[in-house]
């Protein structure tokens, strides 16, 4: 079976990068798989043609590197893994970054044809931002693909009851295991913790979702207490240009280790440096988190944000915290958490345990190599109606400078 694989690849920093390096590792054997990321996808018309493929993947998200696929997807129809179910923010991004404001609101208008086109007025302007959350703009591609498989039953419960035409599958998210690392001392003496400390972190890019600020405000009243309450944040935060300021106001400048970016064959070590690691999220594109997967993997105690999508997680895989009474609980919790040990390791050792039962790599790979098949034998949708920019070749100006060379054309496919 040949399959195309659009997707962002390493060095891409892009956690849907490692997920594709890793998963086509796992399924190189019964698949003949071709990686398309952005820089080789103008090679795909060409190939698909000469020799046509059995299946096109395409993992979508939110992040830049997504948005070469949307060229593709409705042309040439495939398994549309989304990774976050809201998609407004990329859309946005990609339209109005180059001017093309007819195309947004054409496009809007056809995802969300019960809401006043005004609206799009907010992002035309750049007031979007957490306005996105309210208008998904998915419409498109649960119209177009054979099939969309998402991380989270309750994603796909609320995508089949807003699209009863479309397929849509759960695949349940794998990450790697976590190589030991040998001298933990030697790596907290490194980072400067000192050995009392009870270290919290955060791992991925950090963004503001990740609500560093509230985190930030916790780790200040626990210092304040007297608590050995330490913070670490692993990960590219180059688009977070307030944290320093953030830090550096509240006095936790001796308390929190900022990394940068980190090789993924560093994460072990940072994870076996911290106590607990912080995996919260709000607002959310409803998306899984494998930076979580990869801290229940290390064995690593967890606290995530209690989200209606996450509603299948065990109350003992991880503690939680309410988004309506976020600083108060989530205070309760980190408090809780230096207090009793024990708690950190039950929470650890079941957070492993659900890793090893439900998200492991070669779980992952199994769930694809029912899905893949499934995917390539359904049939491909041809909705009506779709906004002009997904249906246009853009031929018209090649076809525009052949005619004055005097060259007739027929067209372009």
């Amino acid at each position: 079976m040949r399959i195309a694989w659009f997707s962002p690849f390493p060095p891409e920093r892009s956690g849907i990068a490692a997920y594709s390096a890793d998963l086509l590792a796992q399924l190189a054997g019964p698949f003949q798989i071709d990686p398309y990321p952005e820089h080789e996808a103008h090679d795909f018309v060409w190939r698909s043609r000469r020799s046509a493929y059995d299946l096109v993947v395409y993992h979508l998200g939110n992040a830049s590197c997504h948005d070469y696929m949307w060229a593709y997807l409705a042309r040439y129809p495939g398994l549309v893994v989304l990774h976050d179910a809201r998609l407004h923010h990329a859309r946005a991004r990609s339209l109005l970054g180059r001017n093309r404001i007819a195309e947004y609101r054409d496009e809007f208008r056809y995802d969300h044809p019960d809401k006043d086109p005004a609206v799009t007025q907010y992002a035309i302007e750049g007031l979007g931002g957490p306005v996105y959350y309210f208008w998904p703009m998915v419409r498109v591609i649960m119209e177009t693909a054979r099939l969309v498989a998402v991380h989270s039953p309750w994603v796909a419960a609320e995508l089949r009851e807003r699209f009863p035409a479309a397929h849509v599958e759960t695949v349940r998210m794998g990450v790697p295991a976590i190589p030991p690392t040998l001298d933990v001392t030697r790596v907290r003496d490194r980072l400067g913790l000192p050995a009392d400390a009870v270290v919290f972190a955060a791992f991925g890019k950090i963004t503001t979702e990740k609500r560093i600020s509230p985190v930030l405000d916790a780790l200040d009243v626990l210092a304040r207490e007297g608590r050995p309450a330490y913070g670490m944040l692993v990960g590219d935060a180059e688009g977070y240009a307030d944290l320093p300021m953030e830090i550096a106001a509240r006095g936790l400048q001796d308390r929190i280790h900022v990394t940068g970016h980190v090789a993924d064959a560093s994460i072990g070590d940072y994870l076996a440096a911290a106590d607990v690691c912080l995996c919260l999220r709000w607002p959310t594109a409803l998306e899984t988190s494998a930076s979580w997967l990869r801290c229940l993997a290390a064995g690593r105690p967890t606290v995530i944000t209690d989200l209606a999508h996450l509603v299948d997680i065990p109350d003992r895989i991880a503690a939680r915290v309410d988004p309506l009474d976020e600083a108060a609980s989530l205070l309760a919790a980190m408090r809780r958490l230096i207090e009793e040990p024990l708690w950190r390791s039950e929470l650890g050792r079941a957070g492993h345990a659900h890793w090893l039962a439900a998200h492991t790599l070669d779980i992952m790979a199994s769930d694809y190599s029912r899905l893949l098949p499934l995917a390539a034998s359904a049939p491909a949708p041809r909705p009506a109606g779709l906004p002009g920019h997904f249906l246009a070749d853009y031929s018209s100006a090649a076809t525009e400078v052949t005619r004055q060379l005097g060259v007739s054309v027929n067209g372009f496919e």
